[in-house]
């Protein structure tokens, strides 16, 4: 006997293109980000929530962060509390379900929601594997192959996705299916995945492997919602491989940003948590079952560390950069020669003793986390010769130079 189908979303759209969908009188919708040290970034996201308000005119839409901006996420709920909200359709702004969507912002509204009983706090999925959503990728990817000129056939191209990476092995190889739909479907003549950090392999190393596979022209595409110090440290990383291969033409693409169908999903995740249908894939979830190399986490205690950058953000005065932040204001030498100062990446290595405001407590999709202590396990590949390690090095070689 065949399995049922998973049932298609209704079509939400009238005949004018507007989005329709019911939401109860106290209804108010959350967005839920993680943060940038990057200005752009975070107007960015923030046009990303006034895009949604002007879609749900009716309905209280606010959003906030994890880390590194304001409004953080609390102060967005208060807001909407505030308002005469009593029901908050929160929704993570986040392309895949690792760490942040998993732990840290289910974290936040957990111990807001214990804190204000009289306001109910429901969870919805990430943007996820989503045929809209490739969708949105295929035309960011097409948008720089025009721009570029038709001279090189499909057939002699290579495209690279860019993810995010992180500790979380499912999220990384949704990232590798991307690559592989945006392949198949567009006929290029090979692909591959690297991402920005965490994971292996990285983009520098990615892209000389992909330099050796003799391909006339190399696309790569940051699959990101949003500009900011990863992006930045993407395209940085195509311009040092380009010159050291000036006989391969590579071509940036943009990231997807406020792409109609992006929002389309948001509307999608929404309308999930209206109906009841809000299910995260805990099938490869590394938390609830043993997947390969990670074993160790199966049952970890679902909390954030994101408290102890919660707002920290904006530009010092003396900062060269503008707004615009590459990162460099991690890196002691830079921040000294600038009289600004030092911010260093937050280790997660590292027991949680102190007191703070949040409690933890268990993930809203369903995860029975045991509390074994606020600890968050090491990467177990951190060492890996195309991994975070070799980031480091080469941070530490540019930093000297």
């Amino acid at each position: 006997m065949l399995a049922k189908a998973r049932k298609k979303p209704p079509e939400r759209r009238d005949s004018n293109g507007t989005f329709n969908m019911q939401f109860a009188p106290d209804a108010g919708i959350m967005i839920c980000g993680h943060g940038s040290r990057n200005q752009h970034a975070a107007d960015e996201f923030a046009k990303l929530a006034k895009a949604m308000r002007a879609r749900h005119p009716d309905v209280p839409v606010e959003y906030g962060y994890l880390e590194f901006c304001n409004p953080v996420i609390h102060s967005g709920l208060d807001k909407l509390r505030e308002k005469g909200v009593k029901r908050i359709l929160a929704v993570p702004g986040m392309l895949f379900a690792a760490g942040h969507a998993k732990n840290d912002i289910p974290s936040v509204l957990n111990a807001w929601a214990a804190k204000h009983r009289d306001v109910a706090v429901d969870y919805g999925r990430e943007l996820g594997i989503d045929l809209k959503m490739l969708r949105a990728a295929g035309e960011r990817v097409e948008m720089a192959l025009e721009k570029a000129g038709n001279d090189i056939p499909r057939h002699e191209t290579l495209l690279v996705v860019v993810g995010r990476g992180a500790s979380d092995p499912d999220a990384n190889s949704n990232v590798a299916k991307i690559t592989r739909m945006l392949w198949e479907g567009m006929g290029f003549g090979w692909a591959e995945t690297c991402y920005s950090g965490v994971t292996f392999p990285l983009v520098e190393p990615g892209l000389e492997h992909a330099a050796r596979l003799g391909y006339r022209r190399i696309v790569v595409f940051p699959y990101f919602l949003f500009t900011g110090v990863l992006v930045k440290r993407i395209y940085s990383g195509v311009d040092a491989v380009a010159a050291r291969h000036p006989d391969i033409e590579f071509i940036k693409a943009d990231y997807l940003n406020d792409h109609p169908l992006v929002l389309d999903v948001l509307d999608e995740r929404l309308s999930e948590i209206v109906e009841g249908n809000a299910v995260m894939n805990c099938q490869m979830c590394k938390y609830r079952e043993q997947v390969l190399g990670f074993e160790k986490e199966v049952g970890a205690a679902q909390e954030s560390h994101h408290h102890h950058v919660e707002g920290v953000g904006g530009r010092p005065e003396n900062c060269p950069c503008e707004g615009d932040c590459d990162g460099s204001c991690r890196d002691e030498t830079f921040c000294r020669q600038h009289g600004i100062e030092w911010t260093p990446v937050h280790s997660h290595d590292h027991s949680h003793d102190h007191d703070h405001d949040y409690e933890h407590s268990h993930h809203h999709h369903g995860h029975d986390h045991h509390d074994h202590g606020h600890h968050h396990a090491p990467y177990p590949h951190a060492d890996h010769p195309l991994g975070p390690k070799s980031m480091e090095s080469a941070a530490a070689k540019a930093a000297k130079r």
